[in-house]
Formats: structure tokens, sequence, C-alpha cells
């Protein structure tokens, strides 16, 4: 069966604890992604409705979703306004292409594009404080606690090998075999004590989306969280999430600002900011798969390349049995260590290809928010058309890894897997 990536369940479980179902029918659904388009819809009903609406989010008051979108509207409203001000003024100014030699003082569209990036990374920065983050965050430290725990051990095993057997105060004054070897154990209860401590924050997913109505194993939760796109995804999906729960804030402030014009207009200029937001995190991720991770791969795969061509040029030679099947042995695995690196590199394009397609879809509705806050701008007859006008907030696709049943079918494939992300997780030396 294909394993999904049901990253965006994940996010809004963690989040919400709860995932909202959308009715079949289109308009209805489009109404229920998009939170302006859901509270605009309801402007024309009778003061009992409003009454009855007004009674409603008092109710909702104290919810953990109510009170999230609260504390994120607080947190990103300010940096979030100035970077649809900065969208606005920024079509205004003229490129650097319009210049021969642009002139020392003149700020370009460019320049000003660099500020709005700045301030979207602040914005990011914000939204992505979520529990399903730290939790991933929490997975990260444990596991690197285990990778230096593991090589603590290395060392002591060398040092075992000249220590002496009897010393004055053992472990103290200086190491015995003995006293190396109680060292090795600590590290190695140690080690088990951060697994059984991952194994936990795991569950913590499990139950979050088995509370959300789906029920993965806990090898398909495995697959979610040990990748090196994990924390990329996760956090992407946050994005996407959060940025849904400032949308529904910043319906409630438009809904109550009547037939202000100003207000109306810096609203939906906020609205196409959220998206410009959506759009430049799909980016920063598309970049990193580009820039980071496939070509850290194309160099592993390049050195598993070149060993195996020296592998192959030995085996030529004359050997001793022993020599032979050491170098068999090489050889089986370089085969193994291959096979895993054109997998992930499989599952790197895979999921570089499925966020570039809901780029596109993000940027399509960016378009179409810029083109709403530029007609609002120049309209005098803003509430038909505010009730006309609802640029839709798609949530994060799901991504699909089917390569990942292949790399984990034996035990061999699946600890070259993990080997190959702490290596493309390594910082580039």
């Amino acid at each position: 069966m294909a394993t999904t990536y049901r990253v965006a369940v994940l996010v809004l479980a963690l989040t919400v604890g709860a995932v909202i179902l959308c009715p079949p029918d289109s308009l209805a659904q489009a109404s229920r992604r998009d939170g302006i388009g859901e509270l605009i819809a309801q402007e024309g009903q009778d003061l009992d409705s409003n009454a009855q609406q007004e009674a409603a989010q008092d109710v909702r008051e104290g919810s953990v979703e109510y009170e999230q979108a609260r504390r994120l509207m607080k947190a990103v409203d300010a940096i979030l306004e100035d970077a649809a001000k900065h969208r606005a003024e920024a079509r205004k100014l003229p490129s650097r292409k319009d210049f021969v030699v642009t002139p020392i003082w003149t700020e370009t569209r460019e320049d000003r594009e660099r500020k709005i990036r700045d301030l979207l990374d602040a914005a990011l920065g914000i939204v992505t404080d979520v529990p399903v983050v730290a939790v991933q965050r929490r997975i990260e430290t444990l596991r690197k606690n285990i990778r230096d725990l593991e090589d603590r051990i290395v060392k002591l095993k060398e040092k075992q090998l000249v220590a002496p057997q009897d010393a004055i105060l053992p472990g103290v004054l200086s190491d015995t075999v003995e006293s190396l070897e109680r060292d090795i154990q600590e590290s190695q209860r140690r080690i088990e004590e951060n697994r059984k401590a991952i194994e936990a924050a795991k569950a913590e997913v499990h139950q979050a989306l088995k509370a959300s109505g789906l029920d993965l194993s806990a090898e398909q939760v495995d697959l979610l969280l040990d990748s090196v796109l994990s924390g990329d995804l996760v956090r992407l999906a946050a994005v996407f999430n959060s940025a849904k729960l400032v949308d529904r804030q910043l319906a409630k402030m438009l809904n109550a600002s009547g037939n202000n014009m100003n207000a109306a207009r810096k609203y939906f200029a906020m609205h196409a900011a959220l998206f410009a937001m959506l759009v430049h995190a799909q980016d920063t991720l598309i970049d990193k798969i580009d820039n980071n991770y496939l070509p850290k791969l194309d160099a592993i795969m390049k050195d598993i390349e070149a060993a195996r061509r020296k592998t192959n040029e030995l085996l030529k030679a004359e050997n001793r049995p022993d020599q032979r099947r050491a170098l068999e042995a090489n050889r089986e695995s370089q085969k193994l260590a291959e096979e895993a690196a054109k997998g992930y590199r499989r599952y790197l394009l895979q999921q570089r290809e499925q966020i570039a397609e809901a780029r596109k879809r993000t940027a399509h509705d960016l378009r179409i928010a810029d083109n709403t806050y530029e007609t609002v701008e120049a309209s005098f007859q803003l509430r038909n058309l505010m009730r006309d006008s609802s640029a839709s907030f798609e949530a994060i696709q799901k991504l699909e890894a089917p390569t990942f049943e292949q790399i984990f079918r034996n035990e061999e494939l699946r600890k070259e897997f993990e080997s190959l992300t702490r290596k493309l997780d390594s910082p580039t030396s």
C-alpha cells in the first residue's frame, strides 16, 4: 500500500486537535477554505442572524483554535501590516532594468523586495512557533545526543585497547579497562534513554493523528519523521495552518470594519501578504532541495561509484580467499548504499515536484489576492466588491512518497537511509 505523507493533517491535529471537513458542494467548499469569503457571505443576513453569529463566536472563546488564532494575529499583525505596505509601495518603484546605471540614492523595486523577504522571514519565524515543530526539534536534538554518545563509545573503546588492567583510583586519576567499560555501559544506557524519548515523541504524533481520524502505522509515522525533509515539511505545513488561523482573524476585522474603505484596503493587503508568505516558504524549501540536499546527495553517489570502481579493480588482481571475501562484502555494501541513495534522490525529486505544483496554485491565489486589493484601491462600490471577491486559502497538499516502501523493504536499506539523512543534514564545510 502506498505510504502517504499526511503532513497537513499532522499539523492540524497537534495545533488544533481536530480536522474540519468541508461540505461537498463546491461553493460551500471554497467559502470554507477562505475565512474572508465565509464571513462576507453572511453580511446580508438580518440582525437576528447576526446576533446568533456573535453568540456562536463568544462560545468559541477559550477554545484551543480560537485562542491560538488570537495569539498568532497579535504576534504577526505588525509584521504582516508592514509587509503589506511595502508590497503595495514596491509596485510603484522603478526597476533596476529601467536604468542604464542605477542611481545610488534611488530605491528600486528590487531593493524593496529584499526588505519584504526579510519581513516574510520574520513572519515565518512567528507562525512556525507551534507544538508540532517543537516535537520535531525535540526529536532532532535527541538524535544528535545519540550520535554524540555513539562517537564517545568509539573513542572509549579505542582507549580500552591501550588502558591498563589496574591503577590507583581507576576512573579518577587514570583510566583502566574496567573503568572505561563502565563509561561505555553508561553511554549505552543514555543512548537507550534517548531512543525511548524519541519513541515517546513519535507517540505524540501518532496519537494526534489517530484522534483526527487518521490511523497510521508506527512505521508510517517513522517515515514521516525520519527523512531529511521532515522538519522542513512539518514547518511548511505549520505555515499553511497558521496562515488559515490568521486569515480568520482578518476576516473578523474586515467584517467589523463596515464601510470603512481604508480599513478594508488594509485587511485585503494583509490577506494578500499572507499568500506572499506562503509562496516565500515554498520557494525557500525548493531552494533548499535544489542547492543543499540534492548536491550533497549527488556528491555521496559519486563517492559510492568511485569506491565501487576501485573495488572492481582490486577484485581483478590475485587475492587470498579472505581478501576476496572482504572485497565482495565491500561490493555488496556499496550496492546497498547506491540503492538507498537512488531511492532517496527519487524521494527528494518527488517532494520537490509536489511542492512546486502546490506553489503554482498558491502563486495563482496570490495574483488573485493582489488583483482584488488593487481593485479595492480603485473601487467606490466596496461592499458589492467584497461580496463577490474571495481568494481561496488552500491547505498544504498531501505529499506522497511511494519510494519509501522500497527503501524500507529490509533493515539494511533502512539503516543506509538513516545514514544518508545524517549526511544530508550535516552542515556544509
